[in-house]
């Protein structure tokens, strides 16, 4: 039996929301969309932990955040452990695949091979070992005409400042993710499966794409943020003069400005996925028949949302994520077009490894998504428990359950709680912790984290109540040294 080849197509701080396909009119994404009609988009995916280094911990291991062992980027936590029993690269190149990854990979040390066969790596400033370059940097450096680098646009790497990009555009470190994706499946060994992971820098700060798509969008509209009617916390005028603050109330023209250059991003792309299907139509259109495409981000981007940038919180912007599955046009369609069940990024490793016939390891807290591309499934998990240690301040360490139609947040550095009605309220406007009509819900959600946090015995429940920790003692899982083998 012929093992069909795999694409997992990975961008770097997008929303779930950012997509044609999920009922954004105001963004273009034509060949997202298309991905979308023709397999099955997962409206309620989530990463656990929104942040880069914990969400492609999960992702690389198909295990829960509390057994990867990172908890979030900041208090008490590490880098991506480099000697995991098992990972998805890994356990297909055991199963004979050819295993390649181009662009971002965020590991420890950033060489570490993480399972693949191969690497071409964009770590955007990120230098690797005695200022060594990847190989975007060492390319571009070849390939420029003038004395420029990629950071001359001025913006810093977690900046809500917006601008085009300062040269052409094929310098861009997107087009050169997809020029050397193309590449590899030219001279790859026709004789072996692929496992092939693109991975974008982009979105992620700084924005700024190539000016036609900047300008797609500075000169039209973007959506406004959400604000909720308890935001204003998050409204620091002495704040949100920082360039990279991470919250403060902006005005309409610069919400305006950073929405376009984040959209921009995301159209370009679009325009190289785009690049990628007429590559194979072209050249390879048996090898696209046989080719399984997923597609999804490591979290979201808040985008002035409830006065708040970036990453790490549990708000929609930063936690939902998009998640599309299409399986090869040699085979089964998707029967679904949408699926309701709540997903994450721990199911992405036994998805691929299902679609590929290879055996899922019991590590893997992950489900394979791929029997829900046909058929909903009533004993799917009934929610998703996601969390993030102090990053930019102890007020937004969280911990977080939902379904994609409720979600209860925990703040437990400074005891506040909130529980969103995501169906009637998607943009988390309105705080219904202590509405009358929503406390029976209320007390369901709030048993589901009491029963998450209670079955780790790490302090944080006593009496069946949820307990605020001291302020110097950072939640720590056991295996952030030691690894998780599995259930015994």
């Amino acid at each position: 039996m012929n093992r069909p080849n795999v694409i997992l197509m990975m961008v770097d701080q997008m929303r779930g929301d950012c997509i044609g396909a999920d009922g954004n009119t105001y963004i273009e994404t034509p060949n997202l969309d298309y991905l979308a009609a023709r397999g099955t988009r997962f409206r309620h995916a989530y990463t656990a932990s929104p942040s880069c280094i914990p969400a492609r911990a999960t992702l690389m291991t198909g295990m829960n955040q509390w057994h990867t062992g990172i908890l979030g980027m900041g208090g008490g936590q590490g880098p991506i452990p480099n000697d995991f029993p098992h990972t998805l690269a890994g356990e297909l190149t055991s199963a004979g695949y050819r295993t390649h990854l181009i662009g971002k990979g965020h590991f420890t040390p950033q060489r570490a091979k993480m399972g693949f066969d191969s690497h071409e790596l964009d770590e955007s400033g990120r230098m690797l070992r005695h200022g060594q370059k990847d190989e975007y940097r060492t390319w571009f450096d070849a390939e420029k005409r003038r004395d420029i680098t990629p950071d001359d646009h001025g913006v810093d790497w977690n900046s809500w400042v917006s601008r085009p990009w300062h040269t052409e555009e094929y310098l861009h470190p997107t087009s050169w993710t997809m020029s050397r994706a193309t590449h590899f499946l030219a001279q790859r060994d026709r004789e072996r499966p692929f496992f092939l992971n693109i991975s974008f820098a982009r979105p992620h700060s700084p924005f700024v794409p190539p000016a036609p798509y900047f300008e797609m969008y500075h000169n039209g509209t973007t959506p406004p943020p959400s604000v909720g009617d308890w935001a204003t916390c998050h409204d620091r005028p002495e704040v949100a003069v920082d360039p990279n603050a991470w919250r403060g109330k902006h005005s309409e023209k610069r919400i305006h400005r950073a929405r376009s250059g984040y959209y921009g991003e995301i159209s370009f792309i679009d325009t190289q996925i785009g690049r990628l299907m007429n590559w194979f139509r072209r050249h390879q259109p048996d090898t696209f028949a046989d080719t399984w495409f997923i597609f999804t981000s490591d979290h979201g981007e808040m985008l002035g949302d409830h006065n708040l940038w970036r990453k790490t919180y549990a708000y929609e912007g930063s936690a939902r994520i998009p998640f599309i599955v299409t399986p090869p046009t040699r085979g089964p369609a998707a029967s679904r077009k949408v699926a309701d069940e709540v997903v994450e990024l721990r199911d992405i490793m036994p998805t691929i490894l299902d679609a590929a016939g290879v055996d899922v390891p019991k590590t893997v807290d992950g489900q394979s998504v791929v029997p829900l591309v046909q058929q909903p499934d009533p004993n799917w998990r009934p929610y998703l428990h996601g969390e993030h240690c102090t990053c930019y301040s102890h007020e937004q360490e969280m911990q977080y359950v939902t379904d994609g139609k409720r979600k209860l947040i925990w703040l437990p550095r400074i005891d506040e709680m909130q529980f969103f009605d995501l169906e009637e309220d998607p943009g988390e406007c309105h705080n219904r912790i202590d509405h009358p009509e929503y406390q029976t819900e209320v007390a369901k959600w709030k048993g589901y984290l009491v029963a998450e946090l209670a079955a780790r015995d790490c302090g944080w429940v006593a009496d069946g109540e949820l307990v605020s920790p001291p302020p110097e003692a950072p939640l720590v899982s056991p295996y952030k040294d030691v690894r998780w083998q599995g259930a015994a």
